[in-house]
């Protein structure tokens, strides 16, 4: 597939982090499970992990997420603050 065109379950998980981190400065979802939503790594760049640690910035994300994460069989999640 491409890589401009997202899968369900990436569009569908970059519209919650949208919603849940509304000064991400930029926001990727992957699907690495080969596009059965199984499993996906994140990246997400956000304002709001500013004075975080790594583990509480990851919390965040997994909170925001703890719906779609019950259909997951896992997550890699990468987080960083704009430089």
């Amino acid at each position: 597939r491409s890589f401009t065109s997202q899968t369900d379950g990436e569009a569908r998980v970059t519209q919650v982090l949208r919603e849940k981190f509304p000064r991400a400065s930029a926001i990727k979802v992957v699907d690495i499970s080969g596009g059965c939503g199984a499993m996906y790594e994140i990246h997400i760049e956000s304002e709001e992990f500013r004075e975080k640690r790594t583990v509480q910035q990851h919390q965040m994300v997994n909170q925001a997420l703890s719906e779609e994460i019950k259909s997951m069989h896992g997550l890699r999640i990468f987080t960083s603050t704009p430089k």
